[in-house]
């Protein structure tokens, strides 16, 4: 029996391109990152993602732990009259493995912070646009030149 391939990718990744940031601030701006770089979909209500990001560039380079960043997050949802949807401790976990997956949030002693307290361009042309997309897209590449070799091959027969 031969091998099977899986459809589960091994890295993932979606950006999207907005207007230029010149008149958003603030939770908006945040929005517009998350948004931008595909953690969060067009029309999606289930935005906490934007509100943990929110607070940890607050707290940059310091940073905090899960209990305070709970705390915090739960504090901005009300000072924002925001319902408290997805606010659980376990779902505010998830968001933050999210932000690691791309590098743009780090666990040290305990406690989360942006990325060595970098600026987030600065995260994302290192990390992002270097590693994760220059191998994501060489990838691509190589399926595409194995798909253009075996389908620019003279067919054998007319059943093809």
């Amino acid at each position: 029996m031969g091998k099977v391939s899986t459809e589960t990718p091994v890295f993932e990744i979606t950006l999207r391109k907005y207007e230029k940031p010149e008149s958003v601030s603030g939770r908006e701006l945040v929005k517009k990152v998350c948004l931008s770089l595909g953690l969060l979909q067009p029309g999606d209500s289930r935005d906490v993602i934007v509100d943990v990001l929110f607070v940890l560039l607050r707290k940059r380079p310091k940073g905090m732990t899960s209990i305070e960043l709970e705390k915090e997050v739960i504090k901005f949802r009300e000072q924002n009259k925001m319902p408290m949807l997805g606010i659980a401790s376990s779902n505010l976990r998830r968001q933050v493995r999210r932000l690691r997956a791309l590098f743009l949030v780090e666990k040290s002693q305990k406690r989360y912070r942006i990325t060595e307290g970098e600026e987030l361009a600065a995260i994302f042309s290192e990390r992002i646009s270097s590693f994760l997309l220059s191998s994501t897209t060489a990838r691509v590449l190589e399926y595409l030149q194995a798909a253009d070799a075996e389908f620019s091959k003279k067919p054998k027969s007319p059943s093809a």
